[in-house]
């Protein structure tokens, strides 16, 4: 399980690799420089720390994800229902639903997901 939450920052760095990886360091510095008005340290200086808790790796010139986004998000998805709903999926929809209208559509896909669990 992924234990680090990434910052704000970190994330948009990280939403950069994850959707152009493996890409090259030169890549990477640029696409940064684009989207976040980086110098080049500023890159080398995250994709480090981030490398160091797991998520990249630099070899070669070449940057990789060893963490999808999929996986990420989905661990902080449950680490999120785990604290604030003592795991209760039931309860963490309860909650999300008191707000937000769910459309027919996503009512469909719900149901899509939960029989599939079922069939499985």
């Amino acid at each position: 399980m992924i234990h680090y939450t990434l910052g704000a920052v970190e994330s948009q760095f990280a939403d950069i690799v994850w959707a152009h990886a493996p890409l090259s360091t030169a890549a990477l510095v640029k696409l940064c420089e684009e989207s976040l008005h980086w110098k080049r340290t500023t890159t080398y200086t995250v994709l480090k720390k981030l490398g160091e808790k797991g998520f990249f790796q630099l070899k070669d010139g070449t940057v990789t994800a060893l963490v999808s986004r999929e996986d990420y998000y989905a661990a902080q998805s449950e680490k999120f229902i785990s604290e604030t709903f003592d795991g209760s999926l039931p309860a963490f929809f309860a909650a999300f639903t008191k707000r937000k209208n769910i459309s027919p559509k996503e009512l469909q896909e719900i149901r899509r997901m939960i029989d599939s669990f079922e069939e499985g």
